[in-house]
């Protein structure tokens, strides 16, 4: 996508946002509420128009996506859509005559998110996180080329989570294309393998999880603590190898640190905010 902007009105919501996202990549999007996230998410599913800008998907105009593209995307937004009164085996089965898939792949859908057992109940009867781990089965069943995912893993339990990570995972391990929006910056540094921190609808850095926080590192310092609980603040650099050795030689450390900092701390020092 290049340039894309979209405004409402007088309100600027995405500002000239450039990006690319290449088969097998797990991308994240990254910003707290209100930053453009879904805004943009929408525009590359073809759910809004764009006011400035182009994107393409799997080498579509977003703005003319047709029904054979959208058999090779999946799609985890925030309405579910999920029919409630039907059971998760009935809502995946809609999903299967539209992708034209035989039956079996039901049931081996949901197997895989670990919803076999709850096969025959109704949506309006499963935990948030099991309405969360339907989705993901509906999103994947057909194999797409390219996912797009919006806060996944949102006010789910850490187990549920992790889950769907794995998911994501061995759809990129199959040549998925996965476009990620989150603001868990712990998700994503574990996750992603390029990040794009988004604020006020303009992206404020772009890159490898690991690679911008060693960019920002401005401290360059190791932090030890003792077993006594003093805690030593080294520069990490040739000359404080003596002392380092030193404490470990008497079998003082109890733990050590170098001192780069997460997302969340660059986030903060780019924009003056933090996540919410």
């Amino acid at each position: 996508m290049m340039g894309i902007s979209q405004t409402f009105g007088d309100k600027t919501v995405l500002k000239n946002i450039d990006l690319t996202l290449g088969k097998g990549e797990i991308f994240g999007l990254l910003g707290p509420s209100g930053a453009g996230k879904t805004t943009l998410i929408k525009i590359l599913t073809g759910q809004l128009v764009q006011t400035g800008g182009s994107a393409e998907v799997l080498g579509t105009d977003t703005r003319k996506l047709t029904s054979s593209i959208y058999t090779k995307m999946g799609m985890v937004l925030d309405n579910t859509g999920l029919y409630e009164r039907l059971s998760c085996r009935d809502n995946l089965a809609l999903f299967a005559q539209i992708y034209r898939l035989p039956k079996g792949k039901i049931r081996e859908i949901l197997k895989d998110v670990g919803l076999l057992e709850a096969e025959k109940r109704p949506v309006s009867k499963l935990s948030k996180g099991m309405r969360q781990r339907l989705v993901m089965a509906r999103a994947l069943m057909h194999n797409p080329e390219i996912l797009f995912l919006d806060e996944p893993g949102s006010a789910l339990d850490p187990s549920t989570v992790n889950e769907i990570h794995n998911l994501i995972r061995r759809e990129q391990a199959k040549g998925a294309a996965v476009f990620l929006t989150t603001h868990n910056m712990e998700e994503a540094a574990k996750l992603c393998d390029h990040v794009a921190l988004l604020h006020e609808g303009k992206i404020v850095e772009y890159g490898q999880p690991e690679e911008i926080c060693r960019r920002y590192n401005h401290q360059n310092r190791i932090k030890i603590l003792l077993k006594n609980g003093r805690e030593v603040t080294l520069q990490n650099e040739s000359n404080a190898a003596d002392k380092i050795r030193e404490f470990f030689a008497s079998e003082q450390v109890e733990s050590i640190h170098s001192t780069e900092p997460n997302l969340e701390t660059v986030f903060l020092e780019l924009t003056g905010r933090r996540f919410e």
